[in-house]
């Protein structure tokens, strides 16, 4: 599947359509170079799942916990009640030095929490993403476009 993003202002748009796609599963790593734009993207699927929090990088903090309060969202998707969870955990792995970092904050706690998990930076923890993890690449084109794909 691919989502053109043509410029900021149909972010949202995109991440509608992505919401569209996440079906059951829960897990999404992101990939992308350095402001490809997959903070901005999180964000925008955030908010769109009803996210009323900030949504921000958690690159200093690793990761941030966001919680859908607004359970009845314009994109379609399913509450807590119908089988997404309340919480929207969101990390950031770039500053990670050591794997044994990650197995020290309780990566499985929410890895395998049944939450929705956004991850940026996931080729530094590979070794340990959930085989099921769906793997999203943000890439920018010629045209300053992006162009996410995933399947």
């Amino acid at each position: 599947m691919e989502i053109r993003i043509q410029d900021i202002d149909h972010i949202r748009e995109a991440a509608r359509e992505f919401i569209e796609h996440i079906g059951d599963r829960c897990i999404f790593a992101f990939y992308g170079k350095m402001g490809a734009g997959k903070t901005t993207f999180v964000k925008a699927i955030c908010e769109e799942l009803g996210v009323e929090d900030v949504v921000t990088s958690p690159t200093f903090a690793v990761i941030n916990n966001y919680e859908l309060r607004n359970t009845n969202n314009d994109a379609g998707i399913r509450n807590s009640e119908f089988g997404i969870p309340k919480n929207i955990y969101h990390f950031d792995f770039y500053r990670i030095k050591k794997l044994e970092e990650v197995y020290d904050m309780g990566y499985e706690d929410y890895f395998y929490s049944g939450a929705l998990c956004f991850i940026e930076w996931p080729e530094l923890i590979e070794e340990i993403l959930p085989d099921d993890a769906v793997r999203v690449s943000i890439t920018e084109q010629e045209d300053g476009s992006r162009l996410v794909s995933f399947s």
